[in-house]
């Protein structure tokens, strides 16, 4: 991991973990999480959003003038909000995608979830998901909530990623194997 990358974590994980422990002691630890994928849709859908939490440029008062009209109209939760501020107070906004991937994190080692990140090369179906998660949870020990994505150039199979564990099946993968092996003999 690179310097940089590991500051964030660090600062996104001192956040995550003062938040999440109040929202604990709150009970709001639901209201959280519907609030954290409010966030991160925002964060996905909006450019101008991106910019603001990273941008060297926008002082600390327009850059805390904003999230908190951004934490008003989205109606995020109090500890959700005052966290914010206090972020675009200290300019460190721009770790908000690591915090809300950290929070969400602590809310399902909270509940005893695990979350899988599947990649196929088609949409799996609810049955299909469904059944992945009843045998990573047999494997695993703990509920598995299932992240899907979508990438065709697998051609088939699946890439699996739970936690530090990967699991690749993809054809692409066995077909590349094929492909080495094949330049080793000859």
């Amino acid at each position: 991991m690179t310097e940089p990358v590991s500051i964030s974590f660090g600062i996104a994980a001192r956040y995550a973990t003062a938040i999440f422990e109040i929202a604990k002691e709150g009970k709001s630890l639901s209201k959280l999480e519907a609030n954290l994928t409010d966030l991160a849709a925002a964060l996905e859908a909006s450019a101008d959003l991106r910019e603001l939490i990273s941008s060297p440029v926008i002082s600390r008062d327009d850059q805390g003038a904003a999230i908190a009209a951004l934490a008003i109209k989205m109606k995020l939760i109090p500890v959700l909000q005052n966290g914010l501020s206090l972020m675009a107070q200290k300019r460190r906004l721009f770790v908000l995608p690591q915090l809300v991937t950290r929070l969400r994190g602590m809310i399902a080692d909270d509940r005893g979830e695990m979350t899988a990140d599947v990649t196929s090369a088609q949409a799996l179906s609810k049955a299909q998901a469904d059944e992945l998660a009843k045998t990573l949870k047999a494997r695993m020990g703990k509920d598995v909530k299932i992240n899907a994505a979508v990438d065709e150039s697998l051609i088939g199979g699946l890439i699996v990623k739970v936690g530090s564990k990967m699991i690749d099946t993809s054809i692409r993968s066995r077909l590349n194997s094929l492909q080495n092996a094949m330049k080793e003999v000859g």
